[in-house]
Parts: C-alpha cells; structure tokens; sequence
C-alpha cells in the first residue's frame, strides 16, 4: 500500500504558516500570507496531490499576486485550479490588503500567467490531475508574497529582502522544505527557476540521493519564457529523466 503523508504534511503546514507569521519585515510593503487565509484551499490541495509520495518534486519561489496569492494553491491560475485541479474551497481576506491588489480567490479575473503556462504543461501531459499526481508535485519555497505599497504594488521576490530579514525567513523556509523533502521522498528535485533551484542545491546539499535540475521559470518577465516555452520544457524534463517523452 502507498504511505499517505498528507496529514503530517498538513501539520508541518500549520507550523510552517505559523512560523513565517512571526516573523517582522522593516520594508514599506504588504505581505499576504495565503496558508492562512487561503488555507482551506491549501489544504484541500495538499490533501489531494502532496498525498503520497513522488517521483519529482518542483519547487517555485513565492506567491503571484494573480495566483497563489489569490487562491492559496502553488502557480495558482484561476482556470488550472478550477478545471485542472478541480478545487474549490472559500478563501478568506488577508488582515490588510493591497488596494491594487484584493483577493477575490476564483472570482479574481487576471490570469497568472506562469501557473497558466506550467499547469496547461501538465495538463498536456498527462490524462488528468490524478495520473499527474501520481508522479509530481508542485510546491512554493517561500509562502509570503511582498509587494510595494505604490499603486502598481511591484512584486518583490525574497532574494531581495534586508540580509537579516531575508536569513530568518530562509531559515523556517529551508526547514519546511527538507521536511517535505523527506515526507514526498522524490528522486527528482526541479527548480522552476535559477534561484529555486539553488534553495534546492542548499537544502540537500552533499545528499546524493536526489537528481537536482531547473526548468526555465515561465514568468513573462523571463525573455526565455516567452517563446517556445512548453517545448523548450518538455525538452528539459526529457533530458533530466523527468519524462520518458515529451
């Protein structure tokens, strides 16, 4: 019989959500922090596809203002989460919100663009969300995500956080990650990005249980991403031992 680890998982969650509350940033921006207001969804979402463990696990950064931070689910688009993932669970309100930015969970209209692109990939490639967790699951390195409080609330990714700010939270994040690590006990460790893929590197460093590797971030911000991204990841993932075939 498969090992169901969702239930720890969900624990470890708590405290991880928990953890990453106590902390205090000087920087003049808000901070949305979805494993509690959108925690329903997130724990739907770990019940259903961080159940057991893999064969990959992939690793983002930090919520999107159109996704995670909506929705409470990694790479969150509003239609992959509806039609994909087939989740629906009420999400609450953070403490204060962004006036440019309020969490309208799946009513919310703008698409994410990287959970659209990165989900619509594993939609392709397998015949549903089942048969896709079966192989892989998607998770967030950091669950915070920081924007400034001008009115185009710019995201501000954690690598740009004050040295001390930044350590204290890679901290709890790099601990929550090895647990999860070895609760899903994957052979493929995937950074969707340069800099997941480092946390990786550091994580389980000197491990040589694990195969590490990157995808190219599919962020429109991201020249590369721009053009033949789904193919150009496919390719990846084929090369990497993820999948067989594209």
């Amino acid at each position: 019989m498969v090992q169901n680890c969702s239930q720890e998982i969900v624990q470890r969650t708590e405290l991880f959500a928990w953890q990453v509350e106590q902390l205090r940033f000087s920087g003049d921006f808000y901070i949305y922090n979805p494993l509690q207001y959108a925690w329903n969804m997130h724990e739907a979402y770990i019940r259903k596809y961080l159940a057991h463990p893999v064969n990959t696990l992939m690793l983002g950064m930090n919520p999107g203002p159109f996704g995670m931070a909506q929705n409470g689910i990694p790479f969150g688009e509003v239609g992959a989460v509806r039609e994909f993932l087939k989740l629906d669970e009420p999400i609450k309100k953070p403490a204060i919100e962004h006036p440019s930015r309020p969490v309208l969970g799946l009513s919310v209209q703008r698409s994410e663009v990287s959970g659209k692109r990165l989900w619509a990939l594993m939609a392709e490639h397998y015949e549903n969300a089942d048969a896709f967790s079966q192989e892989i699951a998607i998770t967030n390195y950091c669950p915070l995500a920081f924007m400034e409080q001008t009115k185009h609330a710019k995201n501000i990714t954690p690598d740009k956080l004050p040295k001390g700010e930044r350590m204290a939270l890679e901290a709890i994040c790099d601990r929550y990650l090895l647990d999860l690590i070895l609760l899903l006990k994957p052979t493929y460790l995937i950074g969707v990005g340069t800099y997941a893929l480092k946390k990786l590197q550091q994580v389980v460093s000197g491990d040589d249980r694990y195969i590490l590797g990157s995808i190219i971030h599919p962020s429109p911000a991201n020249p590369q991403a721009n053009r033949n991204w789904q193919e150009k990841t496919q390719q990846q993932l084929v090369a990497l031992g993820v999948w067989k075939n594209a």
